[in-house]
């Protein structure tokens, strides 16, 4: 744990599986990344994975723990941004697909005993097919969670930007969506994709921290690292006390050319936001 924070802070990497350094993660290889992430304070890493299964959980953690760190959630935003494989697809073969990459990593999370998250790779509509699009992704995302809670993990769903997808994009709408399921879920509350809905994060925090699993932080206007003296992260982390939150904080923003400073940036703008909790 870090020295003030009373919640594990994270940091996302991309899985040894990706294609390419997922551009709101560290520009490093696994391995690098945790190790130069250890050095700075960080408790672990959000791992974003593209076609990782169970049978990967065990070189997986012997590469993140032997930095020190541990894996707090398995991301699986490469699904969609690296191969185009969504859910809400036209093509039945390529809805399969990502279904398949999508169980793959609720099984991984399961074995590391981890929530797995889904965000972009809901996919977007079309249109004429809005109505059939959304039934696919709701029996797609009820099979996952379901997955998810077979394996000892759980599905954490993030409401993003209509410039990622179609659905459920604000906390009101995945929450809805969570409560239609059978296996117990969550969210994750990023601030951008927030900001871009016109959804305050505050607010949402202080509504929903209960429910969230996992925060993702980034600099307003900018999706860059934090700054020290944002006046929003004192708020924030004061919201999520007061609501009971019991997940971790993921930072999740461009990396400005350079991964370890931009971590460094943020890691030291939350600490110092922190007193605000002492």
């Amino acid at each position: 744990m870090t020295a003030r924070l009373p919640w594990p802070l994270a940091y996302t990497v991309s899985g040894d599986d990706c294609s390419s350094p997922m551009p709101l993660g560290f520009t490093a290889p696994l391995a690098e990344a945790v190790r130069r992430l250890a050095e700075l304070g960080y408790d672990g890493v959000e791992v974003q994975v593209r076609e990782t299964g169970a049978h990967d959980a065990g070189a997986l953690t012997r590469t993140v723990e032997a930095a020190g760190l541990r894996v707090l959630g398995i991301g699986t935003g490469p699904v969609a941004a690296q191969d185009r494989l969504t859910l809400t697809d036209p093509s039945p073969d390529v809805r399969r697909h990502a279904l398949s990459r999508l169980l793959g990593a609720a099984r991984l999370a399961g074995e590391l005993g981890v929530p797995v998250t889904l965000g972009q790779t809901r996919g977007t509509f079309l249109p004429g097919l809005a109505d059939m699009q959304q039934l696919w992704a709701e029996r797609a995302v009820r099979q996952l969670a379901e997955e998810a809670a077979d394996r000892g993990s759980r599905l954490l769903l993030e409401p993003q930007s209509r410039a990622n997808t179609s659905l459920w994009n604000t906390p009101g709408e995945a929450l809805a969506a969570i409560d239609s399921l059978d296996a117990p879920a969550g969210l994750v509350l990023d601030t951008h994709h927030l900001d871009a809905e016109g959804v305050d994060p505050v607010r949402a925090v202080t509504e929903h921290a209960e429910a969230t699993g996992c925060l993702q932080l980034a600099a307003p206007a900018t999706r860059g690292p934090l700054t020290v003296g944002d006046p929003r992260l004192p708020a924030l982390l004061t919201a999520l006390r007061a609501g009971g939150f019991t997940g971790w904080l993921t930072l999740e923003h461009t990396q400005e050319d350079d991964s370890p400073k931009s971590a460094a940036r943020s890691w030291t703008a939350l600490n110092d936001a922190a007193a605000v909790l002492s």
